[in-house]
């Protein structure tokens, strides 16, 4: 009885609910009234908003006015795609304006309506504005300065790369950030820039050309907005990920306006947020930020946040929003508790609790709002680099010191591995196809080896402005610890570090004297380079002969013991063998994964199942020694597959391009009729019984990414990958698994036959006409992909948008013609790695 009346209760509710009297539409005299209400609220705001501006003595500010592009990278705002030159990433229409507090006023300093202005910054005497403008029929950014009143306009760098975010420094110098290091995103089709910095021709006073322009960021991902801290530090936005996601780390780093001394400010540990346009509060040891939630959105819009690091950087609870939506931009902090900010076409002035005054509208948007008022230089750093040198020195206190080295003992690090993540030329879209299968976006090169002392310390001396990073090798070297971030040393250098992955924060309590050190009772050591192993691993050509040799006997199509095929056959991305290690997790990288800091012995060599298979133990097959060093420093070494950047959209049935698939099959006259076979001979029995599906082509991904973790390791087997060979087309385990063993099959796949009857083999012969509609499909690959060449095939050619970065690094002669003219992709890249190299000079 009481559920009873519970459901009529709940059904007259129901009926109530539905019964809504309409809402009222609003009459036009209210409506009216609302306007005029909202007018009355904006003009008391633009008015309080004046008078505290007033009151700071603001009374201009300058401000870009553009319109925005259409990629919604925080990043991807300047420059062309990869693919398609003509195709740009930033929006057009741009000005830089000066605002009048007082009157609303505004003068167009520079009006551009083809052109895009950004990035105004005001000199120390506020007089002068220094920006970014990519002029009217041309396609790159460089630096100009002006007067507030707008005479004296003058350009200061030119080329044919990107100038941008600009900051005056106090030694008089500029920093800014460019495109000129020559790289592209690891992960999508724009182009990469870094930080910069430059002195001036003539006197500080004096408007002209900038000089000595140098890179002092080996950063192969973006770095941004740089800002001068009261110290003289840079405060900037770093992206990178070694050997970790993709999509987590972009946050706060601090350099030495001459490039040394670079250290994490806040983040890097906790993947979360990108954190950028960050500036100190003045009179406070606070920086104002903005928070963009997730990779980032569009031209920087996040949460404003602030920030103190006396907690050091890893303490999460030391940054808060002060704003409840993520849609502010470019803030700018006048004192503890007055913030200018934009937010879509308004100019607004915020408090520290992110309550906000409209002051002013722009249009098309507004941007890096700025006080045209004079401010305090802050301290000089003197520069510690020396431009003659080509190395620098790095000193580590104690390898057994710091954060989850737990169960490392004391005495087990002999030598630590140095490691370059190495730049890419070009790059076509999100995903690290064709360089790994769900693992590194980067090819990563072996430097040497540094020898560890028996007290832990370790001094060498490392190539300058170079992106490295260390594994901690044990005596049989294999990894112990690996690290998961770059660190730089500039020419001349000397830096130290208390240990591994040890807190920022701390300094060496309790360690020994540096001057006690083992390390530094003799010279710095240059990393040894390794004998006969390769500096970057190519799988085809370094890994695959010696499966070739040790593992077909087992692992062939003839064999196939545990259902694992090693050979070298081609499938629609990658060879069967690089497919199947990956697919088995033969190999532990954490790549691409949102953890950090691993615990030892969990990533690399030590963690790797494949290392357990060729010392003997696994069916008696022992490698040799330098074989074993092969498969060992191949792993180390990202596990790629191929050795060269020209591999890139390039070789792939079903590759990707900005995250849409290209060179698809479905085109293919042999398409559809294998996508019906499969459909009837195979897909029915697997839905059923195994709950399984299988690809309706050699591009069918079946909806599902490699790191998804709801692809299980069953999935993955059943992939693509592994079912098509485009080498030898009757070898596809798509056609042997079906096919009867008497008629050369494996006879893997029943189908159900009548009652009372054993199943029976799904394809008998190799003349069924199923059997012969799937061959031919899949034939019709292998001449595919013959035709488009693989960068493993003799006739291979790059694309056209990697011989046009070459060309315009001046890597390749520019009369260089792909169809007639001969490559060797390998030196082509060695080159182009060689050319970012720091020379004696500073150049």
């Amino acid at each position: 009885m009481r559920r009873v009346v519970i459901l009529a209760v709940l059904a007259m509710m129901s009926s109530m609910a539905i019964a809504k009297p309409p809402v009222k539409k609003p009459t036009a005299a209210e409506k009216r009234a609302a306007a005029k209400a909202a007018a009355v609220k904006k003009a008391a705001e633009k008015k309080a908003a004046t008078a505290k501006l007033l009151s700071l003595g603001v009374k201009e500010i300058v401000y870009a006015a553009r319109a925005h592009g259409r990629d919604g990278h925080w990043y991807a705002n300047f420059s062309y795609f990869a693919a398609d030159k003509n195709r740009k990433a930033y929006g057009k229409a741009g000005k830089l304006c000066k605002l009048d507090v007082a009157t609303g006023k505004v003068t167009n300093l520079v009006d551009d309506p083809e052109g895009t202005v950004r990035d105004p910054v005001v000199h120390y005497n506020g007089k002068r504005i220094l920006f970014s403008w990519r002029k009217a029929g041309m396609d790159m950014f460089h630096l100009y300065e002006i007067n507030a009143d707008g005479t004296g306009l003058t350009q200061l760098t030119k080329g044919n790369y990107d100038d941008f975010e600009p900051c005056y420094l106090p030694d008089g110098g500029i920093v800014f950030i460019s495109s000129r290091c020559k790289r592209w995103v690891n992960c999508w089709l724009t182009q990469v820039a870094t930080i910069h910095r430059a002195g001036r021709e003539g006197k500080e006073g004096d408007f002209g050309p900038l000089k000595n322009i140098r890179e002092i960021s080996a950063n192969i991902e973006q770095d941004n907005t740089p800002w001068v801290l009261p110290d003289g530090r840079l405060l900037y936005q770093r992206w990178e990920y070694v050997d970790r996601s993709q999509v987590h780390y972009h946050h706060l780093w601090t350099m030495n306006p001459d490039g040394t001394g670079q250290m994490v400010y806040f983040g890097n540990l906790h993947g979360s947020g990108l954190f950028i346009d960050a500036k100190p509060i003045p009179g406070s040891d606070e920086v104002l930020l903005l928070n963009s939630p997730g990779h980032g959105r569009k031209e920087h819009a996040g949460f404003v946040a602030i920030v103190n690091d006396k907690f050091g950087p890893d303490h999460k609870p030391a940054m808060r929003n002060i704003t409840r939506h993520a849609n502010f931009r470019d803030p700018y902090p006048l004192t503890k508790n007055a913030f200018l900010v934009a937010r879509g076409q308004e100019l607004l002035l915020m408090d520290a609790k992110g309550k906000t005054q409209r002051l002013h509208t722009a249009t098309p948007t507004m941007n890096e709002p700025r006080p045209l008022i004079p401010r305090k230089r802050e301290t000089i750093i003197p520069s510690r680099v020396d431009l003659t040198k080509t190395t620098g020195t790095l000193i580590v206190n104690d390898v057994y010191f710091g954060r989850n080295m737990k169960g490392v003992k004391r005495g087990e690090i002999k030598k630590l591995l140095v490691l370059e993540t190495l730049p890419k030329p070009i790059n076509y879209t999100g995903g690290m196809d064709p360089l790994s299968y769900g693992g590194t976006f980067t090819l990563e090169r072996i430097v040497g080896t540094v020898p560890v002392e028996e007290d832990g310390s370790a001094a060498m001396e490392l190539p300058a402005n170079r992106a490295l990073f260390f594994v901690a090798l044990d005596k049989n070297n294999n990894s112990v610890k690996r690290m998961q971030s770059f660190l730089t040393v500039m020419p001349g250098e000397h830096v130290s570090c208390v240990g591994c992955h040890e807190e920022r924060g701390q300094t060496p309590v309790g360690l020994k004297p540096i001057t006690k050190l083992q390390a530094l009772q003799k010279p710095p050591h240059k990393p040894t380079p390794l004998a006969n192993i390769p500096d970057v691993f190519d799988f085809p050509r370094d890994i695959q002969p010696i499966l070739d040799k040790h593992c077909l006997k087992c692992h062939d199509y003839d064999k196939r013991k545990g259902g694992i095929i090693l050979t070298g056959d081609r499938g629609p991305m990658f060879s069967h063998s690089y497919a199947t290690l990956t697919i088995y997790h033969q190999v532990a990288d954490g790549r691409n994964r949102p953890k950090s800091n691993y615990p030892p012995r969990q990533l690399g060599t030590s963690a790797s199942k494949l290392m357990k298979k060729i010392d003997g133990s696994h069916h008696k097959v022992k490698l040799s020694a330098h074989e074993q060093d092969m498969i060992r420093y191949w792993i180390e070494s990202a596990a790629a597959y191929p050795g060269t950047y020209a591999s890139l959209g390039s070789g792939m049935i079903g590759g990707y391009a900005e995250n849409r698939q290209y060179n698809r099959d479905h085109r293919w006259p042999t398409f559809k009729p294998f996508a019906a076979t499969v459909k009837k001979r195979c897909i029915s029995c697997h839905q059923k019984t195994m709950k399984l599906s299988l690809p309706k082509g050699l591009c069918d991904e079946q909806r599902l990414s490699f790191w998804n973790p709801r692809w299980s390791d069953r999935q993955l087997i059943f992939s693509r990958h592994l079912l098509f060979n485009l080498t030898r087309p009757e070898k596809s385990m798509m056609l042997l698994a079906p096919l009867s063993k008497k008629a050369g099959g494996l006879g893997l796949c029943k189908a159900a036959a009548k009652k009372d009857a054993p199943p029976a083999n799904v394809f008998t012969t190799t003349k069924d006409p199923g059997y012969q509609t799937m061959r031919k499909h899949i034939q019709a690959g292998k001449v595919a992909l013959e035709k488009i060449g693989r960068f493993d095939m003799a006739h291979f050619k790059p694309t056209a948008a990697y011989v046009r970065e070459m060309k315009r690094y001046g890597i390749l002669p520019k009369d260089f013609d792909v169809n007639k003219d001969p490559i060797d992709v390998y030196e082509t890249d060695q080159k182009y790695w060689k050319s970012l190299w720091h020379v004696p000079g500073g150049k």
